[in-house]
């Protein structure tokens, strides 16, 4: 009995112990989540807006809980930002947006990409802010109209900020209204953001069991154990976004002119005119993302007309230093005049690609135009003034004198104006059909020399 007893028992505690087991695996899977995680360096353009937007498809797509984007951007186009806010309010999952690493800021544009955000969090040594509105040229918009750009932007921060608190809401306003930029302990302070973080994963642990609305629904982060999967650029997004540097379109939209000059100054090939409207077609797309202002290009240009005619009328370098100094002023005030500090040209890359330019323009310009103008090699055309000697005694006939020649080992058949002895040496004059005109060389050389 006693037996039977422990035998029954023994069954009851491995079931036990295996109940307790299955329990913990199926509360260990349960607390486990996805999060797909978007890293994005650079302005607020339109490469931003597709890149995100593609993420948080696949973000869905695959099965996540939530999305973290990791940002440092200087700002950028409102309109964009203002579709890339509506993008994040009709996210079907939580969005986390992490401004990192150190140094890194979330200026202008960032700001409010940051408030848009369900829960954010700032890494150490990072600022926020600075947000008033400015033209696409980078210039003070005016008065009345900044009002109201003004106005309705504080209108949608407030919207954005107002479950953060009374503080975060007047910090954003301020950002607004008075371009104001904060740190990240000044951030939390306020209630902007909800954690100081030294790294995602650190982010992610404080942001664990806290709750966001998405949708109009409550929702509990389980970020302690979260599985991270990356949705990186794909290379044509890395390359738009490589377009946003204005040392990189400079040098494009350079290639792109020189290229098509020399294509239209020496016809017949198709490699340079491929190329120069390749390079000129990407480099124009760089520019429409670009805040610059035009006035600029009209300079690149004439500093091209410049080099060229430095080319064709010499002038002792006189055109190629003032199309040089025009092209550096050109590119200063493409990028320069107005813009947005993110979207500048240094001085030191705006002078070294103009000399660049310059110098490679006119090397080649000149070797094109030399080629063209230097006397044919091969051909008919190519025989005019080569020189021949004089198989026989050219017989009279008429006016004329008629016989034969040797010529690069072939043997033409010839007519002078003047006797030809065996063995004289004769230049060619002209191309007949097959037969060629020439004139002794000896009498050519006492005609040249000067009286």
């Amino acid at each position: 009995m006693n037996k039977r007893y422990s035998y029954y028992l023994s069954i009851l505690a491995f079931l036990s112990l295996f109940t307790m087991c299955f329990w913990q695996v199926n509360v260990a899977l349960a607390q486990n989540s996805e999060v797909a995680v978007l890293e994005f360096d650079g302005p607020v353009f339109g490469v931003m807006h597709t890149y995100f937007e593609r993420g948080l498809e696949d973000a869905v797509e695959s099965g996540a809980d939530f999305v973290l984007i990791i940002m440092d951007t200087p700002g950028g186009d409102v309109i964009i930002t203002s579709e890339i806010v509506q993008l994040f309010r009709a996210s079907e999952i939580p969005i986390i947006m992490y401004i990192g690493p150190r140094g890194a800021q979330a200026a202008s544009a960032g700001a409010v990409l940051t408030a848009a955000a369900h829960a954010a969090g700032m890494a150490p040594e990072t600022v926020i802010g600075a947000a008033s509105p400015i033209n696409s040229d980078g210039s003070d918009i005016g008065d009345t109209a900044f009002r109201k750009v003004v106005e309705d932007m504080k209108a949608m921060m407030r919207g954005l900020t107002e479950r953060r608190g009374p503080e975060a809401v007047a910090l954003a306003e301020a950002m607004i209204e008075e371009a104001r930029a904060v740190s990240d302990q000044e951030a939390l302070d306020a209630g902007f953001i909800d954690a100081i973080a030294d790294s995602p994963e650190e982010l992610l642990a404080q942001l664990n069991g806290r709750t966001v609305i998405v949708n109009g629904e409550e929702l509990i982060l389980n970020t302690a154990t979260a599985s991270q999967t990356a949705i990186p650029l794909t290379f044509i997004e890395n390359l738009l976004l490589a377009l946003t540097n204005p040392a990189l379109v400079s040098i494009l939209m350079a290639i792109g002119l020189q290229a098509i000059i020399i294509e239209i100054s020496n016809p017949g090939g198709w490699v340079a005119g491929f190329i120069g409207v390749l390079f000129l077609g990407i480099g124009l797309y760089g520019l429409g993302q670009l805040p610059v202002n035009w006035l600029g290009m009209g300079l690149i240009l004439l500093a091209f007309v410049l080099l060229a005619l430095e080319v064709t009328t010499p002038t002792n370098g006189a055109l190629a230093v003032t199309g040089t100094v025009t092209l550096i002023a050109g590119l200063l005030v493409l990028f320069n005049s107005g813009t947005p500090e993110f979207v500048r040209l240094s001085i030191p890359a705006a002078i070294a690609i103009a000399i660049g330019t310059a110098a490679f323009f006119v090397f080649i310009l000149t070797f094109a135009i030399r080629a063209q103008r230097r006397q044919p090699l091969t051909g008919s055309q190519g025989m005019v003034g080569q020189v021949g000697t004089a198989r026989d005694t050219f017989d009279a006939d008429g006016s004329l004198y008629r016989g034969t020649i040797m010529l690069k080992g072939e043997i033409w058949q010839a007519m002078a104006s003047q006797p030809v002895q065996f063995g004289d040496e004769v230049r060619i004059s002209q191309i007949q059909g097959m037969k060629v005109q020439v004139e002794p060389v000896a009498e050519t050389a006492v005609l040249e020399q000067p009286t």
